[in-house]
């Protein structure tokens, strides 16, 4: 099949993805929209947002229409790197036998990364760049695709241990869940009190997903989309000679490198599944916000002024 065929069919397939996310996830299209986006682009995902907001509902639903498996982690102060990477045990034959963590699946749901001291978060965050584990000086390569949703509440932050900046940065997307609309709850509350029960059917392979990854990896972009995105990222930096006196008042730190490659590895994916063979500066502008809240530190001055990293990004464009 040639690329443009390819792309064509992943139009195609994502329309029916979204058709049968909807069966069970009412509302909340932008939020799928990136967590789809992320998975095609082959990042991971960090989920903002309140409890009750049926943030692993939509994740389980995702990785059962994409037909991958799927694993959540309750992260609490006491969890352990081996309670979630797995261990090695002596079995009857007095052989180390090596038995598997939840880590070893294909979409895992990292839910409230920020309880579990940093010992615990390194471990998953290894295995997110690695997309492999380290036990006992033995190397274990993790099945592909392989995709981290990490959820975070910004409600109580009392016993938390905030992730680094560092680790945050190994996250392409940083994703906002809202509350749904009146019209949204009032639909959710009818179809999850009813006795119904919705199947969702598997619509694609983990094959045909890591096919899909790399087309996107090929698909052209010209050089002044570079060359926009690279100067997006260096506007954030205060220091930096394109950024300008907002900037320069609001924020500490801007983003690093990382920011320019997944703008670019994130407009390629949002220009092919909206069917088109090519990203533009629009491309790169939708998924802006995403790539970069996470990414900016604002100074006392912008929290006084409730500057958000919203303004500031769209400040940028």
């Amino acid at each position: 099949m040639s690329d443009v065929a390819a792309i064509q069919d992943l139009v195609q397939k994502q329309a029916a993805l979204k058709k049968e996310i909807a069966k069970i996830i009412v509302g909340q299209e932008e939020v799928v929209n990136q967590i789809v986006l992320s998975i095609f682009a082959g990042g991971h995902a960090l989920l903002v947002g309140v409890p009750g907001l049926a943030k692993t509902l939509m994740v389980n639903t995702i990785s059962q229409a994409l037909g991958l498996d799927f694993k959540r982690i309750q992260f609490t102060p006491d969890l352990m790197p081996s309670d979630i990477l797995g261990s090695e045990i002596l079995d009857e034959n007095r052989q180390f036998k090596f038995i598997k963590g939840p880590v070893f699946s294909n979409i895992i749901l990292a839910d409230e990364i920020n309880r579990t001291p940093p010992k615990t978060q390194a471990a998953l965050l290894e295995a997110m760049q690695e997309k492999a584990v380290t036990i006992a000086g033995h190397h274990h390569k993790l099945s592909l695709p392989y995709f981290v949703l990490a959820t975070q509440n910004p409600i109580e932050q009392e016993g938390t241990y905030p992730l680094p900046e560092a680790q945050l940065d190994r996250f392409m997307f940083a994703i906002k869940l809202d509350y749904p609309t009146f019209e949204e709850e009032v639909q959710v509350v009818k179809s999850t009190t009813a006795d119904t029960t919705q199947t969702i059917n598997p619509l694609f392979t983990a094959n045909e997903i890591l096919e899909f990854q790399h087309l996107i990896r090929r698909i052209p972009v010209a050089d002044n989309v570079i060359e926009y995105a690279v100067k997006l990222v260096s506007k954030t930096r205060p220091d930096n000679v394109y950024a300008d006196d907002y900037v320069k008042n609001y924020l500490d730190w801007g983003a690093g490198p990382r920011a320019s490659q997944n703008l670019i590895l994130a407009a390629k994916t949002h220009s092919a599944l909206n069917g088109k063979y090519s990203p533009d500066i629009e491309d790169v502008q939708a998924v802006a916000t995403g790539i970069l809240r996470h990414r900016i530190i604002k100074n006392y001055k912008a929290d006084a002024e409730g500057i958000t990293e919203e303004m500031i990004i769209k400040k940028l464009f």
